[in-house]
């Protein structure tokens, strides 16, 4: 079986080139820099990965999916770019986050340009008319739901949500730009219509997986690893599958007011962050939302079993299992 994480770094490598081939030295040069910063810094980069080996596992060239990748991959920092303005976030991959380093119109406009730059990018991928058509509709799409996953997410804060509403806001937050990856990778690499769904429908639930997953890791990871403060999901109110859980199965009707008067906090205490969590564990709440993440990968895998036995499916697979069974 593939080795996710290794398989992952060499694809990385071997798109750390043309990632940094599509950004001149225009001016002005703050811009540029900025723009510049988190696509060239790596990262996992399982989007762009995932847009490659799709198209290899149709049987495609998976040299005309690299500008595609790398599409994908302006457009995840794009949206990373406006994130950590939004939440105020100061560091990122160990650097000062754009908003910091170069000033808030700047990293609006750096958003805007990595944005700009990947419609760009797609426009000279070397397909048919109509296959572009379809690859420019997929990823135009992800774009706008992506904006309204974002939307939900702040709207969600200090709110508690139903499940429903939870899964629904990752799935655009999070999912969408997985399966647009997947999804144009396929359509570039020459799949038919039914199976660009099913990879599109693959990715779809990898991606409320690995969000699932990125969630517990807020409440329950190693904070040395994750570089997140374990309580800053507690104190902004996080309404994730976890805290929908604990809500509806706390039977102690004093836990679950000291557990509410915690969340959404942001002043509380590290002590009371810890608390928190204590009460999701007691809850099963902890292991209810680990359980459904896997289930949601389960599916994904079951989406892609007629694809052709290949190097490239099996690193698929090895992808959504990564997706669950990571420390960052």
């Amino acid at each position: 079986m593939i080795d996710a994480k290794e398989y992952l770094k060499k694809m990385s490598a071997e798109l750390d080139g043309p990632i940094k081939s599509y950004i001149g030295d225009e001016e002005p040069k703050n811009l540029m820099d900025s723009s510049k910063q988190y696509p060239y810094a790596g990262g996992k980069r399982m989007r762009p990965a995932m847009a490659v080996a799709c198209c290899r596992a149709v049987g495609g060239d998976a040299s005309k999916a690299v500008p595609l990748a790398v599409a994908i991959e302006y457009i995840h920092n794009f949206t990373l770019i406006h994130d950590d303005l939004m939440d105020g976030d100061e560091v990122r991959r160990g650097m000062p986050t754009i908003h910091v380093g170069y000033g808030m119109p700047t990293a609006i406009l750096a958003g805007d340009a990595l944005f700009a730059k990947a419609f760009q990018i797609i426009c000279g991928l070397d397909i048919p008319a109509e296959r572009m058509r379809d690859v420019l509709d997929y990823v135009s799409t992800a774009v706008w739901d992506l904006a309204r996953g974002q939307q939900m997410d702040v709207n969600n804060e200090r709110h508690i949500v139903t499940e429903d509403v939870y899964i629904e806001t990752i799935k655009l937050k999070t999912s969408v730009l997985f399966a647009a990856a997947a999804a144009g990778g396929a359509i570039v690499g020459g799949a038919d219509e039914k199976t660009v769904r099913a990879i599109n429908e693959y990715a779809l639930e990898l991606g409320l997986g690995f969000q699932m997953f990125d969630d517990y890791l807020g409440i329950a990871g190693d904070s040395a690893k994750t570089g997140k403060s374990v309580g800053n999901d507690i104190r902004k109110g996080k309404c994730t599958c976890m805290v929908t859980h604990a809500i509806r199965s706390i039977k102690d009707p004093a836990v679950l007011e000291e557990f509410k008067s915690i969340l959404g906090n942001i002043d509380a205490t590290d002590e009371q962050c810890i608390r928190a969590k204590q009460i999701m564990q007691d809850a099963g709440s902890i292991d209810y939302a680990l359980d459904l993440a896997r289930k949601k990968v389960d599916i994904a895998i079951s989406k892609i079993e007629d694809l052709p036995e290949s190097e490239d499916k099996e690193f698929m697979i090895a992808l959504a299992k990564y997706a669950i069974n990571r420390e960052v």
